[in-house]
C-alpha cells in the first residue's frame, strides 16, 4: 500500500509542477488553487508512504516520478524540446526509480 501511496504522491507532484505553468505567476485563481491543492495532497501522500518506507528511497522515487512525468508532459503539452538525449536521460531516471524499488 505504501508504494501505491507513493506513486499517487508522484502523480500529484506532476500535477502541481505542470500546474505552476498555468498559474501565470499565481495570478490566475483556479489554476493556482488546483496547483496548491496538488502540492498539499502530494506531500500528505508522501508523508503517509514514509511511515513504512525508508525516507531516502521514498523521497528519491517521489521526485523521480515527478521529474519524469513533468518532463514528458512538458514536452507533450508545453512544447519543451524532444531530443534523443533528453529521452535517454529520462530513461536513466526511470531506471534509477526501478532500481530503488527493487532494493527497498
Amino acid at each position: 500500500m505504501a508504494w501505491f501511496l507513493l506513486f499517487l504522491a508522484g502523480l500529484f507532484e506532476i500535477g502541481w509542477a505542470i500546474g505552476l505553468k498555468y498559474t501565470d505567476g499565481f495570478t490566475r485563481p483556479l489554476p493556482t488553487a488546483l496547483t496548491a491543492a496538488s502540492m498539499v495532497v502530494s506531500v500528505i501522500l508522501l508523508g503517509l508512504a514514509v511511515k513504512s518506507l525508508p525516507i531516502g528511497t521514498a523521497y528519491a522515487v517521489w521526485t523521480g516520478i515527478g521529474t519524469v512525468g513533468t518532463a514528458i508532459l512538458a514536452m507533450w503539452l508545453l512544447g519543451d524540446p524532444v531530443t534523443v538525449l533528453r529521452i535517454f536521460f529520462i530513461g536513466l531516471i526511470v531506471a534509477g526509480i526501478a532500481g530503488l524499488k527493487l532494493v527497498a
